[in-house]
């Protein structure tokens, strides 16, 4: 069937595909109908999200499913209303755009008190509208009894009875808080909005607005009429948390199996899923439970106390060991703790954490479980009370139950801390308000699958798309993924419109870093872009503080240098960059400007990755690698490096899925920010020796030119450092780039 003639066509709002986008959809819709999950990568700029959409639109009609796509980019979600609103223009789409409460909220209140309010608006409805009920009967029966009916008169009675119990009820909702917007969207017509809703497709600030001006919550609106859409759109928060998952499918009025689930950025997925799974709990809540329980006359609060106060005392003890030297803290003291977490390393590889044995150490009882149960139990009971007290108007907040919370933790680390793939570790901060140091706990799932699997096993099929996906067998192994269809396209522009070179500068390991002859070199490479570049430049960098150091070395250099800094926002520099057309923007590869942003056309001309970006190796990463290698490492074996080389087992299986292949994605990335369309040009560079081609005989194991892609690794070209102006000066002098004279080398 020709692609004019596909179903998907419908939802393609283009005038035609790329050819890359036209496989993509076939095989696409042929994976979904099978039920099957997709792996798609494709380079930046080449329609990937069209490209799964269309087929996936067009499988959802066809077999009565909703579409979900999701990201965790910003900018991500706001092309994805883009394009939903160009497909809904060429054949109109119920679609959704979703975010959390706290993000559409009007009086500002968390998830629990929000709760409560609905419920009792709820019961205030429902006791108004019973009112109204009786009184129209017991109308109806006066006339009946007036009439001579004595039937009636005696039921009329019974009505009035239950009309006083109903009143006093109604004095006591009244009473009680409840949430005056929801309360209108209860009584009112809401056609007006739901026709509004689908006529276009509107954002949660549009929603917000439209709520705003009319009384009403927005979000409870959109909750309540989103049921049977054909596209939602959402983050990752609303996917990768099993509760909310559930909830969303509900109000989705979709069970699982009836669930199309696109995954944007598939990249993050990894990181987003362990993020996810990860249960904390600090010092503060436990120091609020044990004030409550030193309250409470309950039989059960002697056992908590004991469990939840040696817990304390024993997280205390912990982080305090962490200060002075030899310490495991990130701090030689407590003055200089800062604002941010830092964790506390307590894990151990031959016996239980730091923080566990501490805790067997400080209890004292009869037995950790049953004094856990009675602390659950208590828990349980004070969270009803609670509820109880604001639902009744007796307490203007709904407090959150620093007893269940404190035990539902205490629990899980005691049960699950020495379990394979979980990650136990303290950690410390300084309160800004108070200026106090206080602790946190927590418990850190390494293997992302743990999560994922349940997700993909559960929905009829998924796609996951990237420009940096690849090695796929990698991510299936990460994700837990079956059988996955792969699919990997590169970029369908010009190859003449593009070069990318692999510099052969000094690597820029952490030992040589420093070595002035090292940074001249590297400098140099960066000059030469500056100079020879007939537009600007972007340099990406391990670090922030090499970023800097090199924005301070190329002071000399004709153009405007911008520099990127942490705690920044950098839209604002972004925009000044763009504007410049002759300068060049230092950033740390880790930053907010690597992923999800463009630099379209003259935006940028020249990208630079300097050095092998790998991420500071902390103890927690160091978990996540172990727990790699012990779980990839015949796997990793099997299928080699991509280049032809067998691993060597677990140590390079655990380097290799958690360091190696995130931090070359992450370069991939950051190279893809240039070259977005047909008609654009540039130059990417890969400013160190282990990118050449000539390190995976020269390194051999610190060589990366391996982990990308083969059609990636054969467009790379070797230059030697002194050469680099030479071949940016052929490349952009070929296309008659530079504006008058080019420069002279």
């Amino acid at each position: 069937m020709a692609a004019s003639d596909a179903d998907y066509m419908e939802f393609f709002p283009k005038p035609s595909p790329y050819d890359n986008q036209r496989a993509a959809m076939d095989e696409i819709r042929d994976a979904l109908d099978g039920g099957r999950d997709v792996l798609f990568e494709g380079a930046c700029g080449t329609g990937k999200t069209l490209a799964a959409l269309a087929p996936a639109l067009a499988h959802a009609q066809a077999e009565d499913k909703t579409v979900v796509i999701t990201t965790n980019v910003h900018q991500q979600m706001r092309q994805f209303v883009r394009e939903a609103r160009e497909i809904h223009d060429a054949e109109p789409i119920r679609a959704v755009v979703f975010k959390g409460k706290g993000s559409m909220c009007h009086i500002d209140v968390d998830y629990e008190e929000c709760q409560v309010l609905r419920d009792n608006t709820h019961e205030l409805v429902d006791a108004e509208r019973d009112k109204r009920q009786l009184e129209e009967r017991q109308s109806a029966l006066l006339d009946e009894a007036q009439a001579g009916d004595d039937e009636a008169a005696d039921a009329r009675q019974a009505v009035m009875d239950e009309l006083e119990a109903v009143e006093e009820e109604l004095d006591d909702l009244e009473d009680g808080n409840v949430c005056e917007r929801y309360y209108e969207n209860l009584v009112g017509d809401n056609d007006d909005f739901y026709q509004w809703l689908y006529d276009g497709v509107r954002t949660p600030e549009d929603i917000y607005d439209y709520a705003e001006e009319a009384g009403l919550c927005g979000y409870e609106l959109l909750k309540d009429g989103i049921e049977g859409v054909d596209l939602a759109v959402c983050n990752y928060h609303h996917l990768l948390d099993p509760g909310i998952r559930a909830q969303f499918f509900r109000w989705l009025g979709r069970d699982p199996e009836d669930v199309v689930v696109v995954f944007d950025e598939a990249h993050n997925v990894e990181d987003a899923a362990r993020d996810h799974a990860a249960e904390t709990l600090t010092e503060h809540t436990l120091d609020g439970a044990l004030d409550k329980l030193g309250e409470t006359g309950d039989p059960r609060a002697e056992a908590a106390e004991r469990v939840l106060g040696a817990f304390r005392d024993a997280l205390v003890e912990t982080y305090e060991a962490s200060f002075g030297p030899g310490g495991k803290g990130p701090a030689r003291a407590k003055s200089a703790v800062e604002s941010n977490w830092a964790d506390v390393p307590v894990a151990n590889d031959d016996r239980r954490d730091d923080l566990t044995l501490s805790f067997l150490q400080a209890y004292t009882g009869p037995g950790i479980s049953e004094d856990v149960d009675d602390a659950l139990g208590l828990g349980e009971y004070l969270d009803e009370e609670y509820e109880d007290a604001y639902r009744n108007g007796d307490a203007t907040t709904r407090r959150d139950c620093h007893v269940l919370a404190a035990a539902e933790f205490v629990e899980a680390y005691v049960e699950r801390g020495g379990e394979f793939g979980q990650y136990p570790t303290a950690a410390v901060r300084r309160d800004d308000r108070t200026g106090d140091v206080y602790g946190r706990a927590e418990l850190y799932t390494c293997i992302p699958r743990e999560v994922t699997t349940d997700l993909f096993d559960a929905v009829h099929a998924s796609v996951l798309m990237s420009a940096t996906l690849r090695p796929f067998d990698v991510v299936g192994d990460v994700l837990g993924l079956e059988d996955p269809v792969e699919l990997a396209f590169g970029l369908q522009f010009p190859e003449d419109r593009r070069r990318t070179f692999a510099v052969d500068t000094e690597p820029l390991f952490s030992s040589n870093r420093e070595d002035p002859a090292t940074q001249q070199e590297v400098a140099g490479a960066l000059r030469d872009a500056m100079r020879f570049t007939p537009g600007n430049c972007l340099f990406f960098f391990p670090s922030y503080a090499e970023a800097e150091r090199y924005h301070d070395m190329l002071r000399d250099v004709d153009g405007t240098r911008y520099l990127d800094e942490p705690g920044v926002a950098a839209e604002d520099l972004r925009q000044e960059f763009v504007a410049d057309g002759n300068g060049a923007l230092f950033t740390s590869l880790w930053g907010t400007l690597a992923e999800g942003v463009s630099f379209d056309g003259d935006d940028a001309r020249t990208v630079a990755v300097v050095g092998v970006p790998y991420p500071h190796l902390d103890a927690r990463a160091e978990a996540v690698q172990d727990a790699y290698a012990t779980a990839f490492a015949d796997r990793d074996a099997k299928h080699g490096d991509g280049g032809g080389r067998r691993r060597r087992g677990s140590e390079d299986a655990g380097w290799r899925y958690a360091v190696e292949i995130p931090t070359v994605r992450k370069t991939r990335q950051a190279m893809g920010r240039v070259i977005r369309s047909p008609e654009d040009f540039g130059v990417r560079m890969l400013v160190d020796r282990r990118y050449t081609a000539a390190s995976r005989t020269g390194m051999r194991k610190y060589s990366v030119n391996s982990t990308f892609p083969p059609e990636e690794r054969a467009e790379m070209v070797d230059v030697d450092p002194e050469k680099l102006r030479f071949s940016l000066l052929n490349f952009y002098g070929d296309l008659e780039a530079y504006d008058g004279d080019p420069p002279s080398p």
